[in-house]
């Protein structure tokens, strides 16, 4: 079987049921805006790193079951463990650099700017996969830089110099799909999964002791709800991508901003200004044309894989 059916094939299987893979990901927004509302609340009481651990300690109980010898869910058999401790370390990284920032962000401004992830990793993927990117591509990729600047207004009162945090955010959860793309082809989602979550509570609880405040049971609570939401919204963002292609999938995951901007005011009074949707406009509107264009590029692979062999 050539390389080219292949992928048509895995294409036209993602697709099969495209409307079951688009209510997934609405489903998973919900999930995910609720667990990024609720740490935000617990960061008025509990530090950023104790606030991540207890996110990856959720995660990796989760988790437990498919790292237990001898059961038939294990799942740490792996061929790239090297890989896998790097993307956890992203993972933590993201995780951890989101949460510092919504300790003095508003909810949407930090989560509108850190939905630029799909432009690093369209820089990252020409280095580390060796794809071809073109103009069109850059163009969208500048659209979305610009929705940045317009949220964030460097060198004016506005800007806030925690904005960095969700763009470099950004940087490290494309950094972990880059890494997912490298494993795609021979590591089982639970075992990425089951190897985020032991990497991420290794590194962490080295990190907490440095920091930690004795947490009450309201903190716990909420802290509970934080690892299981975000851990349900990721497992959910996997099955989507069963019934789905991410070119497809990828557009719906925007609607996590309406979920913020509703759950921001709800809970901390917080509107976004005109600036934040008007930058958050253009990220979007940068993100939907590269799902687009990643749609165009695999209809071409299914069209070109379609044709009868010269040979046959």
């Amino acid at each position: 079987m050539s390389e080219k059916t292949s992928v048509a094939r895995r294409v036209a299987a993602r697709t099969d049921r495209p409307f079951k893979g688009i209510a997934l990901i609405l489903l998973s927004t919900v999930f995910l805006g609720t667990s990024d509302v609720t740490a935000k609340y617990l960061a008025k009481t509990l530090p950023p790193i104790e606030i991540t651990w207890i996110r990856f300690v959720v995660f990796a109980l989760i988790m437990m079951p498919v790292m237990l010898p001898g059961t038939p869910l294990f799942a740490l058999h792996s061929k790239r463990p090297g890989l896998h401790v790097l993307r956890g370390s992203a993972l933590l990284g993201s995780s951890l650099l989101f949460i510092t920032g919504l300790s003095f962000l508003p909810i949407a401004e930090a989560s509108a700017t850190s939905f630029v992830s799909p432009l690093f990793v369209t820089a990252l993927s020409i280095a580390f996969l060796g794809e071809k990117v073109g103009l069109r591509r850059w163009i969208a990729t500048a659209v979305g830089l610009l929705g940045v600047f317009i949220i964030l207004r460097p060198g004016t009162a506005a800007f806030h110099p925690a904005a960095f945090f969700p763009i470099f955010s950004a940087l490290a959860w494309a950094c972990t799909l880059i890494m997912t793309r490298m494993m795609s082809g021979s590591e089982r989602p639970l075992t990425v999964m089951a190897y985020s979550s032991i990497v991420g509570v290794a590194i962490v609880s080295a990190l907490v002791p440095f920091v930690w405040v004795a947490p009450s049971w309201h903190d716990i609570m909420f802290g509970l709800l934080v690892g299981v939401a975000s851990t349900a919204g990721q497992w959910i963002v996997v099955l989507a991508f069963r019934y789905g292609d991410a070119s497809v999938l990828a557009p719906f995951s925007y609607t996590q901003l309406v979920w913020v901007s509703i759950l921001g005011f709800l809970v901390f009074g917080e509107l976004p200004d005109g600036w934040t949707i008007v930058g958050a406009g253009f990220i979007v509107a940068s993100g939907l044309y590269t799902a687009h264009r990643e749609r165009v590029r695999r209809s071409q692979l299914l069209a070109v894989a379609s044709e009868p062999s010269p040979n046959a």
